[in-house]
This record gives structure tokens, sequence and C-alpha cells, in this order.
């Protein structure tokens, strides 16, 4: 779990420049977990998009920013290994936000 919110949150504020705030909100829906993970960045080019979460696939607007392009296949292999699932929406100059849902075992309900 704890690589899933270091390398994501770590992931949007490289890509936001200016010091671009980044929103984190853990949300409970019945019995998962949901984390969004909200920039206001670059943006992913949707051709980028497929090849997100492949092992050292960089975005072909990334530039001079540095990185090795395994944040987000360690995000992605944590969410599996959680049995959990990832999204992403992103549009170049406006931002990305990225939603993790894990699903919570043995919740009781009050």
């Amino acid at each position: 779990m704890e690589d899933i919110l270091i390398y994501s949150k770590a992931d949007a504020l490289k890509y936001s420049p200016n010091g671009d705030p980044v929103d984190f909100e853990l949300n409970r829906e019945e019995n998962q977990a949901i984390i969004i993970i909200r920039d206001r960045g670059i943006g992913i080019p949707p051709n980028d998009q497929v090849h997100l979460f492949e092992p050292f696939h960089r975005t072909q607007n990334t530039g001079t920013i540095n990185g090795t392009g395994l944040g987000l296949a360690i995000v992605k292999k944590a969410v599996d290994l959680h049995q959990g699932k990832i999204s992403v929406q992103s549009k170049i100059d406006i931002g990305t936000t990225f939603t993790v849902k894990l699903p919570l075992l043995n919740v009781k309900k009050f």
C-alpha cells in the first residue's frame, strides 16, 4: 500500500510545473477504498496511456524531467497484488487523475 501512495504522489508532484497543487483523496465506497490523486501537470498523451504501466516507459512529453519510467509500473504491481484496479484520465496541459480502487477485507458494518 505504501508504494501506491509514495510513487503515485511523487509522479504527480514531479510532473506538475511551478509547484501547482496536487490533490489527494481517500474515500470508502461499500467494501473498497478509493484513492484519487489529481494533478494540474503536463498531462499524458493518449498514445502513451496504453503503455503507462510498462516498466521503463516514459511519455513523449516528459522532455528533460528526470525519471526511469518505473514509478507507475511499481504502483500497478502493488495495486494488482492487493487485487485492486487503477485507472487514469488525462488531458495535455490540463492534468492527470489516477483512481485506485482496493478491496477492503473483513469489513464490518456498525
